[in-house]
């Protein structure tokens, strides 16, 4: 189905269509109007935010008004060569992406086809006749953000500064001179360097150079992706920006050196912490990304199961006890914390949390970083947050024996403590703390919940597939679930332009959450840890983090792989030949 050719195609008013066909008032067209004045906003997004249409509705009639096919892009193979030929800036401007040839022109998906100056500028730019599709504006701008990677910008950027640096000397106090070098190509490169690992979500940035290279990969869904530039003379004046940048001292490259800084990139705020090390071939700077502009995620967006989050609220619900989130780094701890504080910050609570670092800022609480440097350690700060009269305290990390005693001395009088321990499952929290050398019956009284959680990735609803799993598989899907699990909804990704070409997209939590009961306490207060197993696993609410991943796999949410991959981790083996 196609649209008539740019010359004969008429001009048609989304508001008339939508009246006409009854599914506005002429009241709401004229109110949507005057929003859309004060706005700015087009007005299929000022109707759909008033709630006077559905997305849906809208682009069913438009489809259907226009004969013109409506493409759901979450489901689309791009061409990402065919995209390439509109360039990024009109793509934005106009809400349009290249979908595929077609006769004589290109299909073009539109987020409003009935704009017909962007329908003309589209043609102009191609240069060939233009056919509409009509797809969702909400899809379009997440697409765009995976289609429009800036991996060619920062090649270009990193070959034109090698360029510059061959031909002149390497001026550091040009570099440090600010907004004078706004032009200069290692702050462009930087600026694309964030805004590409911004758009893509990664969580860290590496840079490492080598012999002859220099590397930048970022983690994405908890998986580095690579980008190899010849251009190795180019390490030194990217670490040393981003020294300046963080407040480093520029000429130490001995020792490892650690700094944050703020970066506004896309209109989003960005709190950068950097981290540099020396290493053979010059310096390696790692770049943990925290976007502050996102605000904290709630209890409700973390994708814990219904149940484990109703329990989790009433163990935060008593006024004292302990609480642990345990699990290895990279796998969400912090953001489960975080989300537990937001249920509890009220004004008639006093909430101190003791970190290392800070992560992210919360108004009413009060945040203290620890600094060994001057003696600000973990157990200095509990104890004088202690006598700062708090209701709740979280601890970054139970690290040493006098930290956790103090902290479950401090649950068992009275306080909410939150923390984190680094342990692979729920069962082993409770060893890990014995080891630590705290006492079993201090353990029995305070620790009221334990959550073991780990993230695992999702496959890419894009390019998702069947998946039959092989012998090996099948064997240990029923030595985990039974021979009755269902394996007719397993699920793979093929590897699209919407993931990278991996077969994943996004991630999602997994849970292990262990109330300890009276069999359980029972075996604390005598610090014998078989007992303590023993009494989990019988435990009827108890399921194993192997169990759940398995159950996301079943469900076509998680891949085999990725569920094999997290059992093996907290086995501590290999379960599918390597995974990630």
């Amino acid at each position: 189905m196609s649209t008539p050719a740019p010359e004969t195609r008429k001009k048609i008013r989304l508001g008339d269509l939508l009246v006409e066909n009854g599914i506005i008032s002429k009241h709401q067209l004229d109110q949507a109007l005057a929003t859309q004045k004060q706005t700015g906003n087009k007005l299929g997004r000022t109707l759909i935010e008033l709630g006077f249409i559905d997305e849906e509705s809208m682009l069913q009639l438009l489809s259907r008004q226009l004969a013109i096919p409506l493409v759901d892009l979450r489901h689309y193979r791009f061409d990402r060569e065919l995209i390439l030929r509109l360039p990024e800036t009109a793509a934005r401007r106009f809400r349009c992406i290249p979908l595929a040839e077609q006769g004589d022109g290109y299909l073009v998906g539109m987020a409003d086809p009935t704009d017909i100056f962007a329908f003309d500028e589209v043609n102009r730019l191609l240069g060939r006749p233009v056919y509409a599709a009509v797809v969702r504006e909400s899809d379009l701008l997440r697409t765009f953000d995976s289609v429009y990677r800036r991996t060619e910008e920062i090649s270009d950027l990193a070959e034109e500064l090698g360029q510059e640096l061959a031909e002149s000397d390497f001026d550091a106090a040009q570099l440090a001179a600010g907004d004078e070098v706004t032009d200069a190509p290692v702050v462009k490169l930087l600026q694309s360097l964030f805004e590409d690992a911004v758009q893509v979500s990664a969580s860290d940035i590496h840079i490492e150079p080598d012999e002859n290279a220099l590397r930048i990969r970022q983690r994405i869904d908890g998986v580095l992706q690579e980008q190899v530039m010849k251009e190795k003379r180019i390490a030194n004046a990217v670490v040393l920006r981003l020294k300046l940048m963080a407040g480093l001292n520029i000429s130490e490259k001995r020792l490892p050196q650690d700094g944050r800084f703020n970066i506004k990139v896309k209109g989003r705020n960005i709190d950068v912490r950097l981290s540099t090390m020396p290493i053979q071939h010059g310096e390696s700077v790692v770049m943990r990304l925290l976007d502050q502009s996102t605000g904290m995620l709630e209890l409700e967006h973390l994708g814990m199961p219904r149940e484990l989050m109703k329990c989790l609220r009433r163990v935060l619900r008593h006024p004292s006890g302990m609480v642990l989130v345990t699990g290895p780094t990279g796998s969400g701890k912090t953001t489960t914390l975080y989300a537990a504080l937001q249920e509890l910050n009220i004004p008639d609570r006093k909430i101190i949390t003791v970190e290392d670092p800070v992560e992210y800022r919360l108004p009413r609480i009060n945040q203290v970083q620890v600094n060994a440097r001057i003696g600000l350690e973990f157990a200095t700060v509990l104890r004088a947050a202690l006598r700062q009269d708090p209701d709740v305290v979280l601890v970054g990390e139970m690290r040493d024996r006098e930290t956790a005693e103090i902290g479950l001395r401090a649950a068992m009088t009275g306080h909410l403590v939150l923390s984190t321990l680094h342990t692979n499952d729920a069962i082993a929290t409770a060893d890990r703390l014995l080891d630590m050398g705290a006492q079993g019956f201090l353990l029995a009284s305070s620790l009221r919940a334990v959550i073991a959680q780990r993230l695992v990735r999702r496959v890419c609803e894009s390019c998702t597939e069947p998946h039959t799993p092989d012998a090996q598989q099948a064997s240990w899907i029923v030595s985990v679930a039974g021979e009755s699990a269902d394996l007719s909804r397993l699920q793979r990704g093929r590897g699209c332009t919407h993931c990278n070409n991996t077969g994943y997209r996004g991630r999602i939590g997994v849970y292990e959450y262990l109330e300890p009961d009276e069999a359980m306490l029972s075996a604390l207060r005598r610090s014998h840890m078989d007992d303590f197993a023993r009494a989990a696993h019988a435990n009827r609410f108890y399921r194993p983090l192997m169990n759940v991943a398995l159950e996301y796999a079943l469900a076509g949410v998680t891949s085999l792989d990725e569920a094999q991959r997290l059992a093996g981790e907290v086995e501590g083996r290999d379960l599918n030949g390597g995974g990630h």
